[in-house]
């Protein structure tokens, strides 16, 4: 046993003796390794890498770090091989190859230029923006299908919705979190495009808690949070008839359109189907697409609720078309609204998503913590003991009864458990919550209007 300062630096000699003793060198142990695709898409096969300068250059790229002064620096460790400024590596399976102009050995803040590096080495080359983590590095063209393992990261679980203090820092906001993503694999950036958020998720409050404190130290950067939107959905339940006749007179030329469609359920997760069963040339074949962009509009701002549709079939089998009057856009009208009119008929109902929840906790704490999920509407589908004293539960519940979720189960657990959380399926949302959406979608509604 070694004791060391980092304050004061005593003992860190005595502590890099041992390292150099009894630590094992590149040559020592298990070698990476590799796997090799072949061109043919066929298995990949392992390749060792072998602690060997005279061969080949394969070297893995294990972090990324943005340098206020220096810029992007890739960190990798040398395997096989020997790098040295200049060399010509590629990235993985690009073509295109890189010549580093510098190598840096990187001691806490301080960069210090290297001659070359040997296996075993770790080192960073900077500015070179194609180089992600988990790339390999190599120097010969052959080596284009050998890359890593991949790696089992924890799943990032943990979310909130992002927008900057002082209006204008949009785009600032946005440069910042793709480099703290680009330096930490766990770190993800979501954007809902239909409630417009960002949403940063990471393993915790804590993680995120510390990409916070980053964001304000070292990029002057404040933000306002709040929990991400739930994305539900709108569907149907029933079969519907719609019809629309879009007319109209403007002096000169005019506007005429008729449609009349059908919608249906589809199965969960089917998406949107649409079906031309026009006969006789009732509506002519160029007004078709226009008749399936107006029904796609309303596609993406829902009917009942403001939340995009899905599971649904519109089957468009009549219509009527004038020789002179009749255009793109009254087809795109009248498919509009003999949609909405077919809506209003079929039964509309609000989903909601659910998730798959995998739960590690003591095993003393299962009790609780079924209470905790049945009286959020969750529900138990198997436990497993994977070491002793530990209880792994796998549940399903909705996502909107979730947003406490992790500071209930750190108080259940006095912080010893953990979850994950993985999208199943959407089902219908229980009749309140469908009010209570319905409702608050109304006055918003109106304000467009």
């Amino acid at each position: 046993m070694v004791f060391t300062s980092a304050k004061t630096g005593a003992g860190v000699a005595e502590l890099l003796d041992v390292i150099v003793k009894l630590l094992p060198n590149p040559t020592e142990g298990n070698p990476p390794v590799y796997l090799s695709t072949p061109a043919d898409g066929g298995e990949p096969r392992e390749i060792q890498a072998s602690p060997d300068p005279s061969k080949h250059a394969l070297a893995h790229v294990f972090k990324i770090e943005i340098d206020p002064y220096i810029g992007r620096l890739a960190v990798f460790r040398v395997h096989q091989g020997r790098i040295t400024p200049g060399t010509q590596l590629y990235i993985g399976e690009n073509r295109k190859p890189i010549k580093p102009g510098h190598l840096y050995s990187l001691r806490g803040k301080q960069q210090t230029e290297l001659h070359e590096a040997l296996p075993g080495d770790i080192c960073a080359i900077a500015k070179i923006d194609d180089i992600q983590f988990n790339h390999i590095l190599h120097d010969s063209p052959a080596d284009a299908n050998v890359h890593a393992r991949p790696l089992q990261l924890p799943t990032s679980v943990f979310g909130l919705a992002v927008q900057p203090k002082k209006r204008g820092d949009e785009q600032k906001v946005s440069d910042v979190l793709h480099k703290l993503s680009a330096e930490d694999p766990c770190f993800r950036i979501e954007h809902n495009a239909h409630a417009n958020e960002t949403v940063m998720r990471g393993l915790g409050e804590m993680h995120l808690k510390v990409m916070f404190e980053k964001m304000s130290s070292q990029y002057k950067l404040e933000l306002e949070t709040k929990p991400p939107s739930i994305p539900y959905r709108e569907t149907i339940a029933a079969k519907a008839e719609g019809h629309s006749r879009h007319k109209k007179q403007t002096g000169g030329a005019g506007q005429f359109g008729e449609v009349y469609l059908r919608i249906e359920p589809l199965a969960r997760g089917a998406g949107f189907e649409f079906v031309d069963q026009v006969k006789g040339g009732a509506i002519p074949g160029q007004f078709i697409p226009s008749v399936e962009k107006g029904v796609r509009g309303v596609l993406d701002t829902g009917f009942l609720a403001g939340y995009p549709l899905q599971d649904v079939r519109v089957i468009v089998h009549d219509g009527k078309s004038h020789p002179v009057d009749s255009k793109d856009v009254a087809f795109m009208q009248a498919g509009r609204k003999a949609f909405l009119d077919a809506l209003g008929k079929a039964r509309p109902i609000v989903l909601e998503p659910i998730v798959n929840i995998e739960i590690t906790a003591p095993e003393d704490r299962m009790g609780d913590i079924a209470g905790e999920l049945s009286g959020h509407r969750g529900h138990i589908k198997g436990s497993d003991s994977p070491r002793p004293g530990v209880v792994q539960i796998s549940a399903q519940a909705p996502l909107s009864e979730l947003e406490h979720f992790p500071a209930r189960l750190r108080s259940i657990t006095a912080g010893h458990g953990s979850y994950s959380l993985e999208f199943s399926h959407y089902d219908p949302a229980p009749p309140q919550l469908q009010q209570k959406l319905v409702a608050a979608h109304k006055p918003a509604a109106q304000e467009d209007d």
